[in-house]
């Protein structure tokens, strides 16, 4: 770890103007663009700058949860079923398209100043689905106008859709409970079926980072801003460039959340059918929504002073401790969710914030395992193994357009992500509520 190229893009981070406290690195860190993912800083909401490569190309990639009122020992002979219809139903790969009928500019420029709240007005989400998401599934100050129309050409198929690399939907069952009045107040219970969607903004949001931060690199000069890394690239949060790329990030992180609330609905849909069940017998429902790539402004006490910064947290979650107000009322009491998808192999985690978090690290957590090795190093060493049958072995059902999605995302690629959360429980941060033990797979 002391060679690793992210720890130098820690410390570049830290010189960053009006960074407020320290650059801070999650124990998922691995190399970024410009940050490091599993980065997180805060820069003064007035004097700080706004950096792209904080927030990362999939502009709120993110994760979901949803509980259901299956039990495994229902769901495990018609695991290959529930698959295949789960496949049929989400797109999922390079270019994935067609979840739902395509949406004119003019539709897509209501999805991305709404977010979740489109979805809702259209049938694909309830009232209960916003209030589990994080911000309300809508970020303020979204602007249509600042989505050029490649962006929206991009995005305008995408709606509902898992798209490629290391995005899934997980369909697992509890198989550890570590705090059993957290995990009542979040409504799991062993053996229950969960389903975790990880997804972000699509095409639309990478072509909206890629579109600004040309924008930016021309602009620092003009400012003064000199940085040991370009890929930092930054200008003042009170800019025209800064507010153009902060209501357009806005507009993509709204696109996201949409993109997931679609997507949830779909697999509830794929459970129905392929199940044959009442969706009062499936009882499919958010326990939350976070997403890991984004800034936000947010106040926090500095030097014990409250301060309003913009948080950058580029592969890492919000982890807001109990009683926090944008926290909804029903889980006000235990603190927020923070969802920490694994690999396909082993496990993913349930926690929730901790107050310490507010004090250490402006209420952020880890987001994932972190990458032991590259993508292009993981195929190779794959070499000709059925990966396949390696996951069958172990209890996981993969579908996959091409073997070489699964084998870059083989489960050891990745760090051991119980390795990760022990070390953020143990800085008191977050807090294990439940183990969630996958056994059904739809690789991006």
């Amino acid at each position: 770890m002391r060679d690793d190229p992210a720890l130098t893009q820690v410390a570049n981070v830290a010189c960053l103007p009006g960074i407020v406290g320290y650059s801070l690195a999650m124990p998922d860190i691995h190399w970024g663009y410009g940050f490091p993912i599993g980065g997180v800083a805060a820069v003064d909401a007035h004097e700080g700058v706004i950096s792209p490569g904080g927030v990362g190309y999939d502009i709120n990639c993110g994760v979901r949860l949803a509980r259901t009122n299956l039990h495994f020992n229902s769901v495990e002979p018609k695991i290959d079923r529930l698959a295949d219809a789960l496949f049929n139903k989400i797109p999922a790969g390079v270019g994935s398209w067609g979840a739902i009928p395509g949406l004119s500019i003019g539709q897509l420029k209501d999805v991305v100043r709404d977010g979740a709240k489109w979805a809702l007005r259209n049938g694909y989400a309830t009232e209960r689905d916003l209030e589990h998401t994080e911000e309300g599934g809508r970020l303020p100050g979204a602007d249509p106008d600042r989505i050029s129309e490649r962006a929206y050409q991009r995005g305008s198929k995408q709606l509902g859709t898992l798209g490629s690399g290391n995005h899934f939907l997980e369909v697992g069952r509890v198989d550890e409970i570590y705090d059993s009045k957290l995990a009542d107040a979040l409504g799991l219970e062993l053996d229950q079926v969960t389903i975790m969607i990880h997804s972000g903004s699509r095409g639309l949001g990478h072509q909206t980072c890629d579109d600004h931060l040309k924008v930016i690199l021309g602009a620092m000069a003009r400012y003064g801003i000199s940085l040991p890394d370009r890929q930092l690239a930054a200008v003042p949060i009170s800019s025209a460039e800064g507010q153009a790329y902060l209501a357009a990030m806005a507009a993509a992180a709204n696109f996201a959340w949409c993109n997931r609330q679609v997507m949830m609905h779909l697999a509830e849909q794929a459970f129905l059918e392929a199940l044959s069940i009442t969706p009062k017998e499936l009882n499919f429902e958010l326990v939350y929504d976070v997403c890991h790539n984004i800034a936000k402004f947010e106040e926090h006490t500095v030097d014990g002073h409250k301060r309003l910064v913009c948080v950058h947290r580029k592969g890492a979650t919000r982890a807001f401790g109990p009683g926090h107000a944008a926290l909804p009322e029903a889980l006000r009491p235990v603190g927020q969710p923070v969802l920490i998808p694994g690999d396909m192999g082993r496990y993913s985690f349930v926690l929730v914030g901790l107050e310490t978090a507010m004090r250490e690290t402006f209420g952020s957590s880890c987001h994932g395992a972190g990458r032991l090795m590259s993508r292009t190093k993981a195929k190779r060493e794959v070499g000709g193994r059925d990966l396949r049958a390696e996951l069958k072995a172990l209890g996981v059902t993969v579908r996959a357009h091409t073997r070489a999605g699964i084998a870059e995302e083989m489960p050891h690629a990745y760090k051991d992500v119980a390795e990760v959360v022990e070390v953020m429980e143990a800085a008191r941060v977050t807090r294990r509520v439940a183990r969630l033990k996958p056994f059904a797979v739809i690789k991006g």
